[in-house]
């Protein structure tokens, strides 16, 4: 996988760019605010169809205009494609477009896959449980599309179940009336259990021996998958465990008008030497346990697919210490194509010769 031309028209505060480089590394260099960080966020949208910073896309247009252009020539498993994303303001519009013809974001979901790594990753240990599923649903739908087509149906399904459990409570629904969205849960639910299951099985392998050669073998990573259901136990009836438990908790459920069991509620753990790492990890073995996941994403992506992703690292480099940014430099050079951010060139163990070096000023761009 590699971008070989990236084009901007009137997206953030890029009234014109065009990037075009055949280096490894692309080394964009820029005091805060100048908009480093826009470019990485273009070529996310292009990968996944969405900004990582917003779900507004109105406002990824420039200040003062009515629509953007995001453009990438690209090339996937040797073979050369553009992907195009048009928004416009009136009417609201959002136009994907794969070699010129028209697409939904569903079909053109792994035509550029990405891993995106900045400061705030650090949240995957610390944050809510939202943000881990978050993480593990993008990776799995960028080589999955069957995956968020699953994704978009539970939700829905979830939405309308919500929405009759508040009418039952009112006393303007039947409580039968659930056992049509119950079914739809379990089925879609189960789909959407195995296939993060079977994710997190092969993360938590190449999250393991990433970890390890960190820490020097003095550490042990491991990632679980974390549910309030029983069926973790029993692999194999995850459906019928899964419909067992909305019948306890129907009136639970209807009390609260909010479901309380299905994959929408379930989590990640990671441990270190058997300790949560939430919990009990210090900074620097919070650190150490996403730089290793974010490693372990790349070699997943690319067991699945045939390649590697593109990595998108966002002012990581300052954030971690000379020893893990050497093992970082060293796991991608000549092997992932990567974009990064950064206020200098001070943090990258890297030959100049072999980067592609790119100032960024005022969303404009130069080379020395």
């Amino acid at each position: 996988m590699r971008i070989e031309g990236l084009y901007l028209k009137d997206f953030r505060n890029y009234e014109t760019l065009e990037l075009v480089s055949d280096k490894n590394i692309t080394f964009l260099i820029g005091d805060n605010a100048q908009g480093k960080t826009n470019i990485l966020e273009s070529i996310f949208l292009l990968a996944t169809g969405r900004s990582h910073r917003t779900n507004n896309d109105q406002e990824l247009i420039s200040w003062g205009k009515s629509f953007f252009t995001v453009k990438a020539k690209f090339f996937r498993m040797g073979s050369e494609h553009t992907l195009e994303i048009r928004y416009a303001e009136q009417p609201k519009k959002k136009v994907i477009l794969l070699d010129g013809i028209e697409n939904k974001l569903r079909e053109i979901l792994g035509q550029i896959t990405t891993v995106f790594f900045s400061p705030e990753d650090l949240w995957l240990v610390k944050g809510m449980p939202a943000l881990r599923r978050r993480f593990l649903d993008l990776e799995i739908s960028q080589i999955n599309p069957a995956y968020y087509r699953y994704l978009q149906q539970y939700a829905r399904i979830i939405s309308q179940r919500n929405n009759t459990l508040r009418l039952i409570r009112e006393k303007r629904e039947n409580e039968s009336m659930l056992d049509i969205w119950d079914i739809q849960l379990v089925d879609i639910g189960e789909k959407i259990i195995n296939k993060r299951m079977d994710a997190i099985k092969k993360l938590s392998m190449l999250a393991r021996l990433m970890h390890r050669k960190i820490t020097d073998g003095k550490e042990e990573l491991s990632i679980q998958y974390k549910s309030q259901s029983e069926y973790l136990k029993n692999p194999g009836q995850v459906k019928e465990i899964m419909a067992q438990n909305l019948k306890n908790n129907r009136q639970q459920d209807i009390a609260r008008a909010n479901t309380s069991v299905g994959p929408h509620r379930d989590d990640l753990l990671l441990n270190v030497n058997g300790y949560d790492l939430r919990v009990f990890g210090s900074q620097g073995q919070q650190r150490t346990g996403v730089l290793a996941l974010k490693l372990a994403e790349l070699e997943y992506m690319k067991s699945e697919t045939g390649e590697y992703p593109l990595l998108l690292l966002d002012d990581v480099l300052s954030e971690l210490d000379g020893e893990r940014r050497r093992y970082l430099v060293e796991t991608i050079k000549d092997r992932v194509q990567t974009f990064i951010t950064t206020t200098g060139t001070d943090k990258l163990d890297v030959p100049f010769e072999k980067i592609d070096v790119v100032y960024v000023k005022n969303g404009h761009i130069r080379r020395e």
